[in-house]
């Protein structure tokens, strides 16, 4: 199976819409004789993973309708104790799903703009001088939440930017020569436009590596733009945030992740991502290949979305479904490859295609 790139839009039900919800796995027990030999059946008790995600779906499913590909990667990011950078254009709900998503944690949530003035102690907060006691006090910034959205990442400058490298990747802040451990969990959303390019920099490839997955999202199609005009012509108006309620606590997705990463991987899978990321720091189409942190990401990544799916182990189909968010973003395209018009995915896609698929 080849990995399909995620460009599929958001698109918001009417008030009346039945909640979208995916069937979350996809291994049953067999319905044949009963000397016949069953299907596979996880040794692993996935049913509180499996009902746990159901009421995700089932919660966001008041208010989105499609993007089944989307809201499963984020599903899987979330099991994965992993970042998400959502790019598209303005306008196709980047900052309304990932909301959602943190609407059905009961964790706390913040939300940051990032804009051309923000600085460093805006975002991870400052000392404060305390005359009384003659000493400072830490103010921690709006990066201390569980759930942080940044929307517009690429809108703060490089000294910005540099604020996140350490907690994105270690979860830890330090000011002043004192470390301040980060909540569980701890997970960011940032989103960013590709389109637009005045007041906007370009993000550091070290950030863009502490991100699990780069999702792109695109416009409605035309069947789904047509139910957004029909949910607002019905007065339908805003979008009710409030049909969303918390789901699942910190204590619940920690024991999901502790369980997905029990997962059990083959040997043959293990090897099959190392050539995969591999092939990327060897392509002649490629300037910059993935890092070992893209091995990691895939391996965790395809955990979480075997779990997902109802299934105790990894197959090669995880990887290769994942290949295209994991690598998207880890690797740069040579001056004459983006010439000729060429995309990151086209080149993934060609690498998955060349490695051989384990038996």
């Amino acid at each position: 199976m080849d990995p399909q790139p995620l460009n599929e839009p958001i698109s918001f039900a009417a008030p009346d819409a039945e909640p979208s919800i995916l069937p979350a796995a996809d291994a049953v027990t067999s319905a044949a004789a009963p000397d016949a030999a069953p299907a596979f059946v996880p040794r692993t008790d996935l049913s509180a993973l499996t009902a746990h995600v159901a009421a995700v779906r089932q919660q966001i499913g008041h208010v989105i309708v499609g993007q089944h590909d989307l809201l499963e990667l984020l599903l899987v990011a979330l099991l994965a104790d992993g970042h998400v950078l959502l790019e598209g254009v303005p306008g196709v709900a980047k900052t309304l799903t990932a909301k959602l998503l943190a609407r059905t944690l009961a964790v706390p949530f913040s939300r940051i703009q990032f804009t051309p003035d923000l600085m460093p102690a805006d975002v991870l907060g400052t000392s404060i001088f305390r005359p009384a006691q003659g000493d400072f006090e830490f103010r921690p910034g709006p990066i201390f939440a569980s759930v942080v959205l940044i929307d517009e990442i690429n809108r703060a400058p490089a000294k910005t930017q540099s604020a996140l490298f350490e907690v994105m990747e270690e979860r830890t802040v330090t000011q002043d020569g004192t470390t301040h451990r980060m909540t569980t969990p701890f997970v960011v959303l940032a989103t960013q436009n590709p389109v637009e390019q005045e007041g906007t920099y370009r993000l550091p490839e070290a950030q863009l590596d502490r991100f699990l997955f780069k999702l792109n999202v695109g416009y409605p199609t035309l069947a789904e733009e047509v139910q957004i005009l029909q949910g607002h012509h019905s007065g339908f108006g805003g979008t009710p945030l409030e049909l969303v309620k918390p789901v699942l606590s910190a204590q619940d997705l920690a024991a999901l992740r502790q369980q997905v990463g029990q997962q059990r991987v083959e040997a043959n899978v293990l090897e099959y991502i190392a050539k995969i990321v591999g092939q990327t720091r060897a392509h002649k189409a490629l300037y910059l290949g993935a890092s070992p942190r893209a091995s990691l990401a895939l391996l965790n990544g395809a955990k979480a979305l075997a779990a997902l799916r109802g299934r105790d182990f990894v197959t090669p189909e995880d990887v290769q479904f994942l290949a295209a968010p994991v690598l998207r973003h880890r690797i740069m395209l040579t001056p004459e490859r983006e010439m000729e018009g060429g995309t990151p995915d086209e080149v993934v896609k060609a690498i998955v295609q060349s490695v051989e698929v384990p038996r």
